[in-house]
């Protein structure tokens, strides 16, 4: 199985996380999209700050590796116009997807209105700029029942809001990589999440993304139905060494 075809090779920490420089972290960036073109990765995905750089090394290349960026990281809890401002900026960018994090504290307090809303008018804002739409519903945080019933949310929203030719750019993804668990819990994708994921998200594909550690376990989840991988150890998880990284 070609596994790099459904890899968004990730790196997604700011120079103040990672305790180096912004002309370091576009370095490592670079370095990301390199790998990519010369292992046909499918995508990159990096903040927002280095898409219109990254996509210009990538177009000078003449690569096709996909350009994604995030949107709303990594807490989710941005405004609606917040998101769409980031998204719009994003796009005048030349980005190629976004990665939205859904407003999974305004779930868990039943304000399911304003996650809808959010969901719908950035949705329509990529779509109508041609664009791939994923929504991160941060899996670590919530109990199996509500994986399932926040995943089923979106899958009805999109099918009442959306063509049916345009569902297959509408993602349900796992995680951000970020939130932070206790007691050493997973924060990314396991197979039970991203089972309670595929049986809900009707039409939409899914995106496993942290956690997914060797060549076997990504195989597994592509069997399983998952279209798309996240992960800061896509090199790596191709030559089958271990990873060390969190995501």
């Amino acid at each position: 199985m070609n596994i790099a075809q459904y890899l968004d090779s990730t790196y997604l920490k700011t120079p103040e996380q990672s305790g180096i420089s912004h002309e370091e972290t576009l370095q490592k960036d670079k370095e990301l999209a390199q790998e990519a073109i010369d292992n046909g990765i499918f995508a990159v995905m990096i903040r927002p700050e280095y898409v219109s750089e990254i996509k210009k090394f990538i177009q000078e290349r003449h690569s096709n590796v996909v350009v994604g960026t995030v949107i709303g990281f990594h807490e989710g809890t941005y405004s609606i116009d917040e998101k769409l401002t980031e998204a719009s900026k994003a796009i005048e960018d030349g980005a190629d997807e976004l990665d939205f994090v859904i407003n999974y504290t305004a779930y868990l307090q039943g304000n399911t209105e304003l996650v809808r809303e959010e969901f719908v008018k950035c949705t329509q804002l990529s779509l109508e700029h041609h664009k791939i739409a994923k929504w991160i519903i941060e899996i670590a945080a919530l109990t199996d029942e509500q994986i399932a019933d926040l995943t089923k949310k979106i899958s009805t929203w999109a099918e009442e809001n959306f063509s049916e030719n345009e569902l297959s750019k509408i993602f349900v993804k796992s995680s951000t990589g970020f939130y932070q668990t206790a007691e050493g819990k997973p924060n990314g994708a396991t197979f039970e999440g991203i089972t309670i994921m595929l049986s809900n998200a009707g039409k939409l594909p899914v995106k496993a993304a942290g956690g997914v550690r060797t060549p076997e376990d990504a195989e597994k989840m592509i069997k399983m139905g998952v279209k798309r991988i996240g992960t800061s150890s896509a090199l790596g998880l191709l030559k089958n060494e271990s990873s060390s990284e969190g995501y």
